[in-house]
Order: C-alpha cells, then structure tokens, then sequence
C-alpha cells in the first residue's frame, strides 16, 4: 500500500478526534531569528544578518505534542523544563495549543534546551543551542515515573521522544514500556543514540537511516532487503520497526513476515526541520484512530510531505492531509 483513499483518510481524521496521547520525552524551546543579508561581515567571511523579527515554538518532544493536537487528537506530555524564561515559555506555547501540561515539571537545576536558528529569506544561516544532556537525577525521574503511571491507562498511545538531553533515563523509559504493555496500549518510540537499545518492547520503533547505522556501528543499512530489515527487527526487540529514509519515503518491516515500502510524496523539500516529529506525531495518531502499521505509516508519509513543504519546524492540519491526498488520488495535470 502506497496510498491511502479518502475515505479511509476521513475515518482515522474523525476517530482521531476522540484519542488521546501521552507523549514522554525531551521537550525544547525553538527560536527562530528572522531577517536579511545584504552584506558579508568585514571580520569574517560571514553573512550579516539583520534581525527584523523573532518568534517561538515548542521543539523536541513538545513539538511532536503540538503536532498530535494539530491533527485533531488530544495530547498529555511528562518530561522537564528548567526554572527560566524559556520553560516558561514552553508552557505556554503548549498551552495555546491545548496541550496537557500538568506533567511537565521544572528542575532549577537543569536549563531549558533551546534551538535557536537565524533565517534569512527563508533560508536557515546558522544554528546555536544552549542545552543540559546530562541524565536526569533520581527525584526528578521519579516524578516523571508517578505522572507516566497516572496517565497512560487514559492514553490510547504512549511516545517516547528522544533527543539525547538526558530526560529519557532508563527507569524512564521502562516505565513507558511497561504501562504500554500492562494497559495494552501501543508505544511508538523516536530513538536516539544513547539509549538506542533499552526501547525493547516498542510496538512502532522509529529510527531514520543515520540513527540506525549509528547504533549499529556503521554497518550498511539494507532498506529493500526485507531479511536485513526482519533481523535488525529481532535484534529490536519491537513489533514495527518503521525506517525513515528522507527523500527516499520508508520501510516498514513488522512481526509476522510484512513488509511495506512507502515511497516519498513530497513534491518539493523547502525545510526538512522537524519533519521526523511530524512523523512520530502522525503515527501516533493514526494508530490511536484505528489504523493498521501499514496505514499509518501512509498516513505519516504524507504528512511528512506536507511539513518539509514549509519554513521551520510546522505542524500539519486535517485540511492540508485531505488536500494531499487528493493530490496523491487525482494528480494534477500537468501544464505545458
């Protein structure tokens, strides 16, 4: 399956209105520095970039929570900001997007993570990040295990996000698994480096190519090879392992002997910033609605399609969803 028809599309959008996801994981501040170059600096050979603008958006973990509540499901998400202006600021982006924040908890100790990129017509010059990576102390992840155990049994899906900040401890993430498995509720896990290998137990695993050579210590990565991918599946430990593979769509390779390849559907790539979270997002809740690993991985194939089509990191929309399938169904014609 490459497509999905509308109608289909239109029962997981609606059903989605009823889920809901808790979503555990390293959440960021995103600050984006909008202006023009019309000069090189005289003390380096860099642009000068006149600032004319600024704005905010949550990253990380609380992307993927802003993205879910985009498509029309609701969101929780556990992790930490720090006692400062940026997780205040966190807070309340979520907040304006209606995400649940009652367990997202501050630790004076730890600085707020912030991405900060200088765009320039559009275009990314240079990001910096100001971030604490260390593991998170035992007090804090303790918290983090209390509210993961008082929310999951009314989520219809569990997400791990992991941007290697240190939040996503192995008391941590056991304890996301293992609320998955003891309410029957599906985990999707977006993996880093760090802990690559202590997410056994994930029903949707989610690397991209990098991720997964990286962790298997630069060995090749064999997409269309539906073997190569059912052994790195086993080693996984996981259900679906799920394998992004940028411009080139995904591989889906799942228990029981299924393998799908999702080509790409992205007709222009502007700005791939956050498009694996629309991803991670998209497949929580489509699986939330009722959708199949295949379908799902579908439906975040065109969504991913949609975010890389915009400047920064976005989210997605019902309505945008629909167009693009509607694309995808009755292509356009082409004019000469």
């Amino acid at each position: 399956m490459d497509r999905l028809t509308l109608t289909r599309l239109d029962d997981i959008l609606d059903a989605a209105s009823n889920a809901r996801i808790l979503v555990v994981g390293d959440v960021m501040l995103d600050v984006y520095l909008v202006g023009a170059v019309d000069r090189i600096s005289p003390e380096a050979p860099v642009p000068v970039v006149r600032v004319d603008g600024e704005r905010w958006a949550a990253g990380g973990a609380a992307n993927v929570a802003t993205n879910i509540m985009a498509l029309g499901a609701a969101c929780d998400i556990v992790g930490c900001v720090g006692a400062d202006a940026a997780g205040r600021q966190v807070k309340e982006e979520l907040a304006r997007s209606g995400v649940g924040v009652e367990a997202l908890i501050e630790v004076a100790e730890r600085a707020t993570t912030v991405k900060t990129r200088v765009m320039a017509r559009h275009q990314q010059v240079v990001r910096y990040d100001r971030e604490t990576d260390r593991d998170l102390e035992a007090a804090p992840a303790q918290a983090l295990i209390a509210h993961i155990g008082a929310l999951a049994e009314q989520c219809d899906v569990l997400v791990i996000e992991d941007y290697n900040k240190g939040v996503l401890v192995p008391a941590v993430i056991r304890a996301v698994l293992d609320s998955g498995s003891r309410h029957g509720r599906p985990t999707v896990v977006d993996p880093k480096r760090r802990r690559f290998f202590d997410y056994a137990g994930a029903f949707v695993f989610k690397p991209n190519v990098v991720e997964l050579m990286d962790a298997l210590g630069g060995l090749s990565v064999h997409a269309d090879d539906p073997a190569w991918l059912e052994e790195t599946r086993q080693r996984l430990q996981c259900q679906h392992l799920l394998l992004t593979l940028g411009e080139h769509g995904m591989a889906l390779r799942s228990a029981g002997g299924g393998y799908v390849r999702v080509p790409a559907v992205a007709r222009s790539v502007y700005d791939v910033s956050g498009a694996g979270d629309t991803v991670t997002a998209s497949l929580a809740v489509a699986l939330a609605a009722g959708a199949t690993a295949e379908e799902a991985a579908v439906f975040a194939n065109y969504a991913a399609a949609i975010e890389v089509s915009k400047a920064g990191v976005a989210t997605v929309s019902p309505a945008e969803l629909r167009k693009q399938v509607r694309l995808a169904v009755n292509p356009e014609p082409e004019t000469s």
